[in-house]
């Protein structure tokens, strides 16, 4: 099989530097970030330091254990996300509402995300909010009839899912109200990250949850029973994060219903992500070669088997459809030659993390041998950050890491982190590098986003309040400029 030389999509044509923070990692006083004022601050701070890239994990609406990588919906936004100030700009809540009322709880300020604190806070205002959005006859605008229409497809089975929940509003609307805003409030940030030359770069999970919306609307495309429970179900053989595997869980996709269909539902799910973002990374992209099939019923993830899945079909009806693919293959895991081919077949980037590459001699995560085609981190949402990823590496390793950096000793290399890390990722031959925001900001492993396999306390890291101002705009844009990047 040839290797394609397709033309590279704009994102990755040149060298650009990112910065991968969440939605939900922002600040602001409502104790989640959102799409409000805050991540229009974090668009302008990421072009004033010449950073042209803002990598987001996925944003639909958060699966159990709060996992944005379980979301319950491929389509609809998490209305979490949704912001409370231009509710108010649009008079559908009073300016008070941003504030406390008597006698209510605070959700907290600190570094860690309140799931349940922020629902508790945002609910009450998102339900008065659409009761004055029927009252000033939002149900009768051409906006509302005419987004209906667009998205009627898969906003009708959400609203259906999400009014099923329990304690959630049974109220159709009130649910396609959210997903409304979600839209607008999206559109305004794409539209202020546009007028910055800050690009995004989403997230697409490769499989979706049992509890999901998704299977809800169309069970046939997935591997289930007569009882509409899961044949086999997802995950990863035992690995250097878990002893017994990654039971991920959700149901494996019935991939000739799939073929029946010409991948109609990927097709409206990439086409859908590209309709937020300029690019997406295509997470557990080995899925597209083979998958790792779990009996149902299986507590762990130690005993299951490798199946061929058809990637290149379903990236060939993708790229039919869609035309060419701005997509970054994760192509970390379980990689074998044919991942690989798969994966320059379609000309998409793949992925090198800076962290794994002083664990053995010649690594090819090592900066100096990345490809030129590729999107090189020091770490991803699911590693340490680089002081934590620090205090547990072996010594070798450390040794590693000062002879390729140029440090007399671990002692000196550790002093002078993160930011040594970032500048051997920013001076790399990788097109694209991306850093995660806590290493800019020099925090130690109480940061960490997730801890693969771990199933509760996670996804809940977030930015201080002041956490932009403690750093020096001007000297990260030199950094930046002066590896050649924008």
């Amino acid at each position: 099989m040839t290797t394609r030389a397709p033309t590279v999509p704009a994102i990755f044509a040149r060298r650009r530097a990112g910065v991968l923070l969440h939605v939900s990692s922002l600040p602001g006083p409502h104790g989640i970030g959102d799409l409000g004022p805050q991540a229009h601050a974090f668009a302008s701070w990421c072009a004033r330091t010449g950073q042209s890239i803002w990598q987001m994990l996925p944003v639909g609406p958060v699966g159990p254990g709060d996992s944005p990588y379980a979301s319950t919906s491929s389509f609809a936004g998490e209305p979490l996300f949704v912001a409370l100030e231009p509710l108010v700009e649009q008079g559908l809540l009073p300016r008070a509402a941003l504030r406390l009322a008597r006698g209510e709880r605070a959700p907290a300020e600190g570094a860690k995300v309140d799931w349940r604190a922020a629902r508790r806070f945002k609910e009450p205002r998102f339900h008065a909010a659409y009761e004055a959005f029927r009252a000033q006859g939002g149900l009768r605008s051409r906006e509302w009839r005419a987004f209906q229409r667009a998205h009627a497809w898969w906003l009708d089975p959400w609203c259906a899912f999400a009014a099923a929940r329990p304690g959630a509003s049974s109220d159709l609307g009130y649910h396609a109200f959210l997903q409304l805003e979600f839209d607008r409030q999206w559109a305004a940030l794409r539209a202020h990250c546009a007028r910055e030359g800050v690009l995004l770069l989403g997230d697409v999970p490769i499989f979706v949850p049992l509890d999901s919306a998704d299977v809800m609307a169309d069970p046939a495309l997935f591997r289930l029973d007569r009882h509409g429970r899961p044949d086999v179900v997802t995950g990863v053989p035992p690995d250097c994060f878990s002893t017994t595997g990654q039971l991920w869980g959700h149901p494996h996709y019935r991939w000739s219903e799939h073929r029946r269909t010409g991948f109609a539902w990927w097709i409206s799910r990439i086409r859908e992500n590209l309709r937020r973002f300029d690019a997406l990374r295509i997470d557990h992209f080995v899925g597209f070669v083979h998958a790792y099939e779990i009996p149902g019923g299986a507590k762990t993830a130690m005993k299951g088997t490798w199946r061929p899945t058809p990637g290149r079909e379903l990236l060939e009806a993708l790229e039919r459809a869609c035309g060419r693919l701005p997509l970054v293959a994760e192509d970390l895991g379980a990689v074998t030659p044919q991942v690989v081919a798969l994966r320059e077949r379609f000309g998409l980037p793949g992925m090198k993390l800076v962290h794994n590459a002083f664990y053995g001699p010649a690594s090819g995560d090592l900066p100096s041998l990345h490809p030129v085609d590729c999107v090189a981190y020091p770490g991803t949402h699911d590693n340490d950050t680089t002081l934590g990823w620090w205090r547990t590496l072996p010594p070798d390793a450390r040794r590693r890491f000062c002879r390729y950096t140029g440090y007399a000793s671990a002692a000196d290399a550790r002093h002078e982190l993160p930011g040594e890390m970032i500048r051997i990722v920013l001076q790399g031959p990788a097109r694209t590098s991306v850093v995660a925001m806590q290493d800019w900001l020099g925090l130690d492993g109480a940061a960490r986003m997730n801890t693969p396999g771990k199933g509760s306390g996670q996804w809940r890291w977030r930015m201080l309040p002041d956490a932009l101002g403690g750093l020096d705009a001007a000297t990260i844009r030199n950094l930046i400029d002066a590896t050649a990047r924008a």
